[in-house]
């Protein structure tokens, strides 16, 4: 017997592609700024990082969406820069620009100076709040914990933020590729044991997000952003908690992902889950992959639009729901509606009904 009670949850069972009652949902930035009370929480905190780095005010906020709708996983409401922001970039954010690093990777010094942080230190407020959130969730729905992929964070790490063509980066990359190499293996190893923390203090399933990772040519790809993800897929000792890939444009390297190591692909709306669930041959779990955008559609058009994700999964998984967690194919964006969203999770949940 398994002592978690969340063990045999929707979503847990739906990664081991165990038989479930109803296809789980949950939903990349379920907190986040559409709602209401997140915006009050973030008003009376004063900003971002006020929020996520106090535990109460982010296990607060990780339970808003769940107290909402009837989600089936909370995901820990944090950054993925909290990690080079211990590394010593100096994180910042910028209203209307996003995350911004005081002191950027720009030299060969620069990636000498990098080392793994201590988790029971500078990123101690992260496992406070997995501990805390465990201990404030309903015991029977499982917290998911994650990082940034070692390519993504290099991106923001090198580009000193966001970016339109990655030029910096790139050209590391292509110019001095060694150190590239060495930069990624310091992240990395900084990866892995931010998540192994963040297991350690409770979290049940572990997301790693390699947003930037679709930006790469595929040759580019499997140099720079797969062999890192692999090396987290099976380095990581994670005992039966599963782990999720999710890639922005990663459909091309699908197979790679799938026998990564990984229990769980998650994918962007760019390719058909038919065509995903075909090209794995149920050798894990996928996610996704309603593209975001649709919530901007009439209730009664994401209801339709959920149906199609639903059947699409079914179709080319030989006829069966079973290994699907639904999911947006990325994050939620702040102007969405609540009643969208829980038109969504209602559809999602009714239609898939076994």
């Amino acid at each position: 017997m398994h002592n978690d009670p969340a063990f045999n949850s929707r979503f847990l069972r739906a990664l081991r592609r165990e038989p479930v009652d109803c296809t789980p949902v949950w939903l990349m930035r379920q907190a986040g700024r559409y709602l209401p009370e997140y915006r009050a929480t973030r008003a009376a905190a004063g900003s971002f990082l006020g929020m996520a780095k106090h535990p109460e005010i982010a296990c607060e906020v990780t339970l808003q969406p769940l107290r909402r709708f009837p989600l089936d996983a909370a995901i820990l409401f944090s950054d993925i820069l909290t990690v080079p922001d211990a590394m010593g970039l100096g994180l910042y954010f910028v209203d209307g620009e996003g995350p911004k690093f005081e002191r950027p990777v720009r030299s060969a010094a620069d990636i000498d100076k990098l080392a793994v942080p201590d988790m029971g230190s500078s990123l101690r407020y992260v496992m406070d709040a997995v501990s805390l959130i465990r201990r404030e969730l309903d015991a029977a729905i499982p917290l998911i914990g994650f990082s940034g992929s070692p390519w993504t964070l290099a991106c923001y790490m090198v580009e000193g933020g966001g970016s339109k063509d990655f030029g910096r980066i790139k050209a590391l990359a292509l110019n001095e590729p060694a150190l590239m190499h060495k930069l990624l293996n310091v992240v990395t190893d900084a990866v892995i044991a931010y998540l192994s923390a963040q297991h350690a203090a409770g979290a049940q399933a572990l997301q790693v997000f390699d947003t930037w990772g679709g930006t790469l040519s595929p040759a580019m790809y499997r140099a720079f952003s797969l062999p890192y993800l692999t090396r987290i897929a099976r380095e990581l000792q994670r005992g039966d908690t599963p782990l999720i890939l999710f890639g922005k444009g990663n459909a091309a390297h699908l197979e790679a992902l799938a026998a990564s190591g990984a229990q769980g692909v998650g994918m962007d709306w760019t390719v058909t889950l038919e065509d995903a669930a075909r090209r794995i041959g149920g050798s894990v779990a996928l996610q996704g992959n309603l593209d975001p955008a649709m919530l901007y559609g009439s209730p009664d058009a994401v209801r339709a639009q959920v149906r199609a994700v639903l059947d699409s999964y079914r179709d080319g998984n030989g006829g069966s729901r079973e290994g699907h967690v639904f999911n947006l194919g990325h994050g939620m964006s702040p102007d969405m509606n609540p009643e969208h969203v829980a038109a969504l999770v209602d559809e999602v949940h009714c239609y898939s009904a076994r």
